[in-house]
């Protein structure tokens, strides 16, 4: 059966579409990019579409349109308090984003043991996983590019130049630039400490991990298709269900 696999964010949508086994073909573009219905013409019709839409109502009309010659619904899934062996400790479960709830999900399957989730995108999150599969909470705080740009916006006189990472910033940019990489490898090493589990990994995603990880010092794995795994295992999960 071919699946294929929508992550809706802020700022791109990435899709992949998978056999049994994995993905065959993969793209992303930006959110607000209207050749989506184009670029999904060229992937072979799929039985099931499963999505995670965090964009709003607009972005998932634009999905469900650009899946209509396929006639095949779109799945859009919402957490559960329970799945695919990973249980949600949040007050309201369907409060937590589908995004997070998917990768938290493929973490799980990936890892089998506790581990930290860092989505470094638009925002940044940062989740923790337990040794039993349970999601113990998680962080929200602002995406460099959104620090970045606070910065600049709200206070007269900063650079607006694009700075590079020193531990002792002796510029405005440099300064700007560092102290946002400072500021989310501080939250993310908080979290870690909280953890209680020294060997455990982060698994970081999103277009700015790059960014982080040289300076994280802590056990770390970049992978960039999270949200999509997650979701081919919801999908398998529910089986031939509508």
């Amino acid at each position: 059966m071919n699946i294929l696999a929508i992550d809706s964010g802020n700022s791109r949508v990435k899709w992949g579409l998978a056999t049994e086994q994995d993905f065959l073909h993969c793209g992303a573009m930006a959110q607000d990019d209207d050749a989506l219905a184009a670029a999904f013409a060229a992937l072979p019709a799929p039985e099931r579409v499963i999505a995670s839409n965090v964009a709003g109502e607009a972005a998932a009309q634009r999905i469900r349109t650009a899946c209509a010659a396929w006639r095949v619904p779109v799945e859009f899934i919402a957490s559960q308090a329970e799945q695919c062996g990973v249980r949600n400790s949040y007050a309201q479960p369907a409060q937590l984003g589908s995004d997070r709830w998917a990768a938290l999900i493929a973490a799980w399957q990936h890892e089998h043991a506790a581990c930290l989730v860092v989505n470094c995108g638009t925002a940044i999150t940062v989740d923790a996983l337990s040794n039993e599969g349970e999601f113990l909470g998680g962080l929200i705080l602002p995406g460099l590019d959104m620090m970045r740009h606070s910065l600049v916006t709200g206070t007269a006189q900063l650079s607006a130049a694009f700075g590079v990472w020193r531990g002792f910033p002796r510029n405005t940019a440099d300064a700007i630039h560092s102290g946002a990489i400072q500021a989310a490898i501080g939250a993310v090493r908080a979290q870690h400490a909280l953890l209680d589990a020294p060997a455990a990994r982060c698994l970081l995603t999103g277009g700015a991990a790059d960014e982080v990880q040289p300076h994280l010092g802590l056990p770390s794995l970049r992978t960039d298709d999270l949200v999509l795994r997650g979701l081919l295992e919801i999908a398998r999960e529910n089986g031939g269900s509508r």
